[in-house]
């Protein structure tokens, strides 16, 4: 074996992992997620029947823009898009600091995953959903309290 064929498969050892299985080839990728934004409503915690527990709150983020030549109309009209998310944590410490302590219309950070699923709705229609998997969250409101007070 030359030593550039050498030297080139141990750089792809280095950027991927190779499994026993030689048709499967994992590279490295990246989901990540971070959102600053204010809490819609107070969180949740869900458990169904044979899995650990889960805290839930809705989160919004908000796009703001001017219409118009900004140049030439500094005041143009100022609009705005909320996106409205559905946050998920599943980690034990912080889904209990989360239900304890974040609130509806608190300021917080969220860092997390984005994850795809389906459900079955009410009506027995088949429904997607996304959500972030939160495995941080930075408070930034001063109103944190707690939830027995």
């Amino acid at each position: 074996m030359c030593l550039y064929a050498s030297f080139l498969q141990f750089f792809r050892q280095l950027v991927r992992h190779q499994s026993t299985d030689a048709s499967l080839i994992l590279e490295r990728s990246i989901n990540r997620v971070q959102l600053l934004g204010r809490v819609g409503q107070d969180p949740v915690m869900r458990q169904v029947e044979g899995r650990n527990p889960v805290t839930i709150f809705s989160m919004a983020t908000n796009e703001m823009w001017r219409s118009g030549d900004v140049e030439t109309s500094p005041a143009g009209d100022v609009s705005q898009k909320t996106t409205w998310h559905r946050v998920s944590i599943f980690k034990p410490g912080l889904r209990d600091v989360a239900y304890q302590y974040v609130k509806k219309g608190s300021r917080v950070l969220v860092e997390g995953k984005l994850d795809y699923g389906e459900y079955v709705d009410k009506n027995n229609v088949r429904r997607q959903a996304t959500t972030i998997i939160a495995d941080n969250i930075v408070f930034l409101s001063d109103n944190i309290r707690e939830r027995d007070q």
